[in-house]
């Protein structure tokens, strides 16, 4: 059994934040992958059914994201989980909006949700880093992310949030190599703002020709010799 954690914050008024990244791809695992209805659960709202050969509980803790640990914690005691098998998907200032990677194990970063995961199990948990950018200036973190996706991040998003879902039964199996590319092939190639792909440019033809290089005098086909 795996346990797929999305961190975020409860409620309406967070729902479309870039804090709540985690939230927004574990509901896009449940919809796409048959999982059953949420329900009330260890502090949060849990979800279950199967990834491939693997049973997975999707958990969204309802607890806000500072204390996001109580509620994993209660989880993992429930369900006997081991930390190499929990994943957790949260937003991440330090990658650019729309990249994604996987790591294991490591520190918190700073990112409050992972802080409290930390403090209640340790670190030896998966992480996915979803990328979300930086506002440029640390005293514009909170604001930024308690903001919701601007309109022109929706088409990255929605293709960001499609390749988890594809890539969610490699995740699943262990295999990050092919959740990554899962991922990519969602992502790549990148769109123009109005969300169509961008043409390329063609490529020379082989048609055109050189311009006949022009006529030399005497005087400069005798310098020419010397050269």
């Amino acid at each position: 059994m795996k346990l797929f954690v999305g961190l975020g914050n409860p409620g309406a008024k967070y729902a479309g934040n870039r804090h709540n990244i985690g939230f927004m791809a574990v509901d896009r695992i449940a919809a796409d992958h048959g999982f059953s209805p949420w329900r009330r659960g260890y502090q949060g709202q849990v979800s279950e059914g199967r990834l491939g050969s693997e049973k997975i509980v999707l958990l969204k803790p309802e607890t806000f994201m500072n204390l996001s640990g109580q509620s994993v914690r209660a989880a993992v005691d429930f369900y006997k989980i081991d930390l190499a098998d929990i994943t957790v998907f949260h937003d991440e200032l330090d990658l650019a909006p729309g990249k994604c990677r996987v790591k294991q194990g490591g520190g918190h970063a700073g990112h409050n949700g992972l802080r409290s995961i930390h403090a209640h199990l340790g670190e030896a948990y998966g992480r996915v880093r979803l990328g979300i950018g930086h506002p440029g200036h640390k005293d514009a973190v909170a604001a930024y992310v308690l903001h919701d996706f601007a309109k022109s991040d929706q088409d990255w998003l929605d293709d960001v949030l499609r390749g988890i879902s594809d890539g969610a039964p490699y995740l699943a199996e262990g295999d990050a190599a092919k959740f990554m590319n899962a991922v990519a092939l969602r992502v790549v190639p990148p769109r123009s703002s109005s969300g169509v792909e961008k043409p390329t440019k063609p490529a020379p033809t082989a048609a055109l020709k050189a311009e006949p290089a022009a006529e030399l005098s005497p005087l400069a086909k005798l310098k020419d010799f010397f050269r």
